[in-house]
């Protein structure tokens, strides 16, 4: 029997549930008729679509016949037929969530459900509330796998995740947990280089997540004055300060249940750290000026490409709230971790770019090799630059090396040379290198003179565009080459 009758309770006055429950099917097997009555009736009041059984063997034709999501289901002390039916369900439909029931005596016949594959019991006598909150954990399961599962498809069919590109191992690992984390409403800490793209992944976090309507709303710690982050963050009253003419709600409590990504976290400063780490266990801010608490919703995103564990060590970052915010941490790989996703992203680049700019563009062999070969210490936001530059430089749909950045340009010289002039091993081998802009002065001037002064086809040799082969020619303040190199 229930701790409480049931058959006495108004369902207009049972809590509702977040949860879209409408969406899940419940069986509910128990012989006793008061307590599946009761369970059938709160549930439907949740809106639970609900089918009920009074025996096992009913409860398996029914789960044969149509589609059940939890089953919540009494299981005799020392009975093994329950025991038997929850291993069969866990084997032919993994995919139900079993709560078991069970006196509250028999803790060895709850403990053995859940070795048997059952995500949760409750004890008889139990209390209305256990049942909601038991069959909440339930649903909120069942519907972070399933979207879980939607994002892993979506990956089989895409080069990436929503707007990040790349199908590298280490980048499946990167969506193996965003996919997990996403689901989810706990803080995330974002650790990589400058460039690797890391509020692109916060973004994607909230994107996927089931608060993707709410706001998304970044914050740079780095750029802004401690008392700018404090009033963005927390919001201030009329008042507050000199210039406060009327009251700004602060973005974690502006959020609603959305996102706050807090960029370069490791920049605060120490009162400012003690503040945030207040408001993330309180679950409430106050106002600049205010003598009132608000409560805030907000989920926290961080991100940082500092060493966040060696400013703790040093005292510069409060160990108290690097832990609150690194319940789940996401490490982006730099680059040159993950070169195979370089055509990719390339290619992705330059098809936004050919749309923007209505001009088809592509890269040569040479420039291609050279991106390959080239360890991006600014990683994906330097090759997005690269490939912009490139696209303004180049004076036709083909770049070559010529159009590409002067750090890459200098990476395809190095590698020429490396084809063509043997390395010197004498110890005063130092002294006869050539600097790189001599080099790529003589090459150009060299060109020049073996095809007769006919600059087209030297920028063409060299794999550079006319324009730039120019440009350089005025850069060494030569007018003609023929004569004055």
């Amino acid at each position: 029997m229930l701790a409480t009758d049931f058959s006495t309770v108004s369902m207009e006055f049972l809590p509702q549930t977040e949860q879209p429950a409408a969406l899940l099917h419940l069986l509910v097997v128990d012989p006793d008729p008061a307590v599946r009555s009761a369970c059938v009736e709160i549930a439907r009041g949740q809106g639970y679509q609900v089918q009920s059984s009074d025996e096992l063997a009913h409860a398996r034709r029914v789960l044969e016949a149509s589609p059940v999501d939890i089953l919540l289901v009494n299981l005799p002390p020392g009975s093994a037929v329950g025991l038997d039916l929850v291993s069969e369900i866990k084997l032919l439909h993994p995919q139900v969530a079993v709560i078991a029931m069970t006196a509250s005596g028999s803790v060895n016949t709850a403990v053995e459900a859940m070795r048997c594959g059952a995500s949760d019991y409750l004890l008889k006598p139990f209390a209305m509330d256990n049942l909601l909150s038991a069959l909440e954990r339930a649903s909120s399961a069942l519907l972070m796998d399933s979207a879980t599962r939607q994002l892993r498809e979506k990956l089989k069919s895409s080069p990436g995740l929503g707007a990040m590109i790349g199908r590298s191992t280490e980048m499946e690992k990167v969506y193996r947990i965003l996919s997990k984390v996403a689901q989810s409403s706990h803080p995330v800490l974002i650790l990589g280089e400058s460039g690797t793209g890391k509020e692109l992944v916060a973004r994607t976090i909230h994107a996927y997540g089931p608060n993707a309507e709410k706001p998304f709303l970044p914050v740079d710690c780095g750029s802004l004055a401690p008392t700018l982050i404090e009033s963005e963050l927390f919001g201030y009253v009329k008042g507050a300060f000199t210039g406060a003419n009327r009251t700004k709600e602060g973005l974690l409590v502006a959020a609603e249940g959305g996102t706050v990504f807090l960029d370069e976290i490791g920049e605060l400063l120490p009162d400012m750290q003690a503040k945030l780490l207040r408001a993330l266990q309180e679950r409430e801010v106050r106002p600049l000026g205010a003598t009132h608490m608000v409560p805030m919703r907000a989920r926290i995103v961080a991100a940082t490409n500092r060493n966040l564990v060696e400013m703790v060590e040093r005292g510069t970052f409060r160990k108290d709230l690097y832990y609150r915010l690194n319940v789940v941490n996401l490490k982006l790989p730099p680059l040159r971790a993950r070169k195979e996703d370089i055509p990719l992203l390339t290619a992705h680049f330059l098809e936004r770019l050919s749309r923007d700019r209505r001009q088809k563009y592509s890269l040569d062999d040479e420039a291609f090799r050279t991106m390959m070969r080239y360890d991006w210490p600014g990683n994906v936001r330097e090759l997005e630059n690269s490939v912009e530059h490139a696209c303004t430089m180049g004076t036709g749909p083909v770049l070559s090396v010529g159009d590409l950045p002067t750090q890459l340009r200098n990476e395809a010289i190095h590698a020429r040379r490396a084809l063509t002039v043997p390395v010197d091993t004498a110890p005063d081998a130092q002294d006869k290198v050539t600097p790189l802009a001599e080099t790529e002065k003589n090459a150009i001037l060299s060109a020049i003179r073996v095809l007769k002064g006919d600059k087209l086809k030297a920028a063409r040799l060299l794999g550079i565009g006319k324009t730039t082969l120019y440009r350089k020619l005025k850069e060494y303040g030569i007018a003609d080459p023929l004569r004055d190199g």
